[in-house]
């Protein structure tokens, strides 16, 4: 559905500057999400560390022309002579109400979705089971923001059955805005828990401000054996149809029985039973909740009994491995539709890339769109070609049968995985970044599998949104004019310094720090473009720093001179460095006593170098026994590097705060913090996690019943007090797994329970007690993650989590992935 700029302007109440006609149909918040420009709308949104009107003239550029601001840029009509503004007091607001004033538009049954835990395997479960009978838009992944809601809104269209609309909150006073947008006929609850409890006084009100989506609703499905749910739904004065689920009150309208998988019911008075693939709980209770909403949609017991034992897990998370042959695979088997597929295109063209790597997408059919196959694939077609894809390769039959409609150079169409792997397309594939988007019957782990570059079963995994969620911990600590410098070192502290240059890139960190220059020439190659300090160069780097636009710290006069040097040989001027004073480190650096005069001289007496930045380290900023000597530290580096500034016209970044800096000493954070540790979710000041960016996980590969006296292990450590059940896991001390772990100093986890190391930790492999542990061969076993804090290991071993995390080898697989 679009709308006219005009239509627009009235429905969210703006002034309107400029008199161009324009079409909408794409709503926009961030300018590194643009794919079809003519039509599209951007919101400028201010937010505590950004501001939207900073992109007006490069969305511009890129052919932008409709924009939702607060402020409409000066001489408007000279700059952007072709442009629309919509002046409203809040383009947050103004986004809020135009999608609100877009659901006014259908008169469906929307369900909105609510709770803390399980809103988005509901609402995807609910997609499965409805999908085959009628056409339903849903929320894109967890879309269920302030933001996100309104834009999952606008997905609405013509086609359009029914809707399922996720809502989240995070704080009191949230819901009412989203109850607006979404407008919901059927609210669902799926459950309560302690995600963002700290923020409300108790479960009660917590649960009170979910309520608010339920407002003016026909039906509300809830969980009525929670105490606190029920109690709440009776406070609320609910005038709708109360749906309550219950295990145990068989008056309940929707009265359950459960054994195992197998779930029998009585809907008000209607009795059925239904079959489910999963084992667990918490898929169990989800389930429940789904037969409730689609039996009050209209579906049949019989129905529902056929369609549940086809339920298919949902992989909530977008991977990115290394492949073979210089491929980069990008796996997104969450959804398969259009809207979906545009989110995963966009996360593949936000990726920088090594020069001359194109990109493949491998697409299988889509499924229940509602729309003919002719229109679906050329819509397809377009997003395919907005987003720069160079190769596309189609497997199903219908897809194949419109090849036509998908215009682009190189295509090609199979009818199956098994005909593609055979093919010389895939035997050719290299130098390439390959998303594979497939719906899982036709089983495009296969492709996955043969193009991963390893296939030890040790693997570590990354998570992107915790390094986000920890970024953006650390910078509601700093100033909106406060720069950040991340460390990524030491291959970003054994988490991968690509993938992770990659998304703090994206998410605008000022600079990324390496040790040194090969550091930042991986980098360079891999496509970053940020702006890269090295920490340590070294003498023989001076020139791969030239060639690869790095930025060297310099600590000494030696080491500076010799930069001059070679700088001038190469005839450049101008190069920015980081200057190191030495406050109390006693590591490297200027000594601020004795050499800033001198060291001023040096540097107005030559052009070859200029500098950045000037910066030290804080010794002890992680405990509050050195304070008094952190407060000498600050007043000996404000002193000199004031006195640095004062000597040049250009402004000369000031940096002392590191992580722990940062939290303890927010008045100290100047013109630049550098973010290390907290990055990779680990608080330097408390020791503890804050969100967990790496898991380190393994398999079991053999179990062995072993006697009573008998021992396990290099050099008969491992002797056995009891009989026991030993489990071989594939990771060694060659993988990273310290041998000083092993003999019972240390544990790892198997199926959430205690699994202590017995016996000499060998090269590639470790021996494990699972005696009380109920598990099988090829179960998974977490060493380290977010189930076991990597500080647990690190407490064991009397070290720091740093060294932990940068002794996983680099023969263990890194998969990256995000929600």
């Amino acid at each position: 559905m679009t709308y006219t700029i005009e239509k627009v302007a009235t429905l969210i109440g703006a002034r309107r500057y400029g008199e161009k006609d324009a079409t909408i149909g794409w709503l926009l918040t961030d300018s590194r999400s643009l794919c079809f420009p003519e039509q599209t709308l951007f919101f400028a949104l201010r937010t505590k560390r950004n501001d939207g009107h900073k992109y007006i003239s490069e969305l511009y550029r890129r052919g932008v022309r409709s924009f939702v601001v607060e402020q409409v840029p000066e001489d408007y009509q000279a700059q952007f002579a072709d442009a629309n503004f919509l002046k409203v007091p809040s383009p947050l607001a103004a986004l809020q109400r135009l999608a609100e004033r877009h659901r006014d538009e259908f008169d469906i049954p929307v369900v909105g979705i609510t709770g803390s835990n399980g809103k988005t395997w509901v609402k995807e479960w609910l997609y499965q089971i409805l999908s085959p009978s009628m056409k339903v838009t849903r929320s894109p992944k967890s879309y269920n923001s302030q933001i996100g809601v309104p834009l999952s809104v606008w997905l609405l269209n013509e086609q359009t059955k029914v809707a399922l609309l996720e809502a989240g909150i995070s704080e009191p006073g949230e819901m009412l805005a989203l109850h607006d947008i979404i407008q919901p006929t059927i609210g669902v609850l799926t459950s309560l828990g302690s995600a963002h409890q700290e923020n409300f006084r108790n479960m009660d009100e917590k649960c009170m401000e979910k309520l608010q989506l339920f407002r003016n609703t026909e039906t509300m499905i809830y969980p009525s054996d929670d105490d606190t749910v029920s109690r709440c739904v009776r406070r609320s004065q609910y005038q709708g149809d109360r749906i309550g689920w219950s295990r145990f009150n068989d008056k309940a309208p929707m009265y359950v029985k459960t054994e195992g998988s197998h779930v029998s019911y009585v809907y008000k008075g209607i009795e059925g039973s239904y079959d489910i693939p999963f084992i667990d709980e918490a898929s169990i209770e989800n389930s429940i909740t789904c037969a409730t909403v689609a039996l009050t949609l209209g579906l049949t017991p019989e129905e529902l009994a056929e369609r549940m034992p086809k339920l298919e897990p949902i992989a909530m998370r977008l991977e990115v491995k290394e492949g073979q042959r210089g491929l980069t695979l990008i796996n997104d088997s969450y959804n398969s539709d259009v809207n979906s597929l545009d989110i995963a295109l966009d996360f593949m063209n936000r990726r920088p890339e090594q020069e001359g790597k194109r990109k493949t997408l491998i697409l299988s059919d889509i499924y229940q769109t509602g729309e003919s196959s002719a229109e679906l694939y050329r819509e397809v077609s377009e997003l395919i070609a907005k987003r720069g894809i160079d190769r596309f390769v189609g497997i199903g039959p219908e897809i194949s049968s419109q090849a036509a409609q998908i215009e682009i150079g190189q295509k090609w169409f199979f009818a199956n995985v098994d005909d593609f792997v055979q093919s010389s397309v895939f035997k050719s594939m290299r130098d390439e970044i390959v998303l594979l988007k497939g719906a899982r019957p036709f089983g495009f782990e296969r492709i996955s599998d043969l193009l991963e570059q390893k296939v030890h079963e040790t693997i570590l995994e990354v998570d992107l949104n915790a390094v986000v969620d920890n970024l953006n911990y650390y910078r509601s600590f700093l100033k909106p004019e406060t720069k950040m410098v991340c460390m990524i070192k030491a291959d970003a502290y054994g988490a991968g310094a690509v993938e992770i240059a990659k998304t703090l890139q994206d998410h605008r960190v000022d600079y990324l720090a390496v040790a040194v220059a090969d550091e930042g020439v991986t980098l360079r190659k891999a496509g970053i473009t940020q702006n890269i300090i090295v920490m340590n160069p070294e003498m023989s780097s001076f020139k791969t720093l030239f060639d690869y636009d790095l930025e060297p710290e310099v600590y000494s006069f030696r080491l500076m001179n010799a930069l001059v040097k070679a700088a001038r040989h190469e005839g450049i001027t101008g190069w920015p460095v980081h200057i190191k004073l030495d406050t109390g480190m006693h590591r490297l650096g200027f000594d601020p006593k004795k050499d800033i005069d001198e060291l001023i001289d040096s540097l107005k007496h030559q052009s070859a170098i200029i500098p950045r930045s000037v910066f030290s380290h804080f010794v002890g900023s992680d405990s509050d026994d050195f304070d008094n000597f952190s407060a000498t530290q600050f007043r000996v580096f404000d002193e000199a590097s004031q006195k640095i500034q004062g000597a040049f016209s250009h402004k000369i970044l000031r940096h002392i705060d590191n992580s722990a800096g940062i939290e303890h000493f927010p008045e100290r954070q100047l013109d630049m913090c550098r973010l290390g540790l907290g990055l990779y979710g680990v608080d330097p000041r408390t020791n503890n996690i804050l969100s967990t960016v790496s898991t380190l996980k393994t398999t079991i590969l053999q179990l062995r019943r072993v006697p009573k006296e008998e021992t396990v292990g290099y050099s008969r450590k491992g002797k056995l007090e009891r009989d026991s059940v030993i489990a071989a896991i594939p990771i060694g001390y060659a993988d990273g797994l310290n041998r000083k772990l092993g003999n019972r100093h240390c544990y790892c986890l198997v199926n959430g329970q205690k699994a202590e190391y017995v016996g000499n930790i060998c090269m590639d492999v470790a021996l494990i007690d699972v005696t009380d542990i109920q598990c099988e061969e090829g179960d998974s076993v977490e060493i380290f993650g977010k189930n076991l804090p990597v500080t647990v290991l690190s407490d064991v071993l009397e070290t720091i989590p740093y060294e932990v995390l940068t002794s996983v080898s680099n023969r263990v697989k890194r998969v990256y992935f995000q929600d």
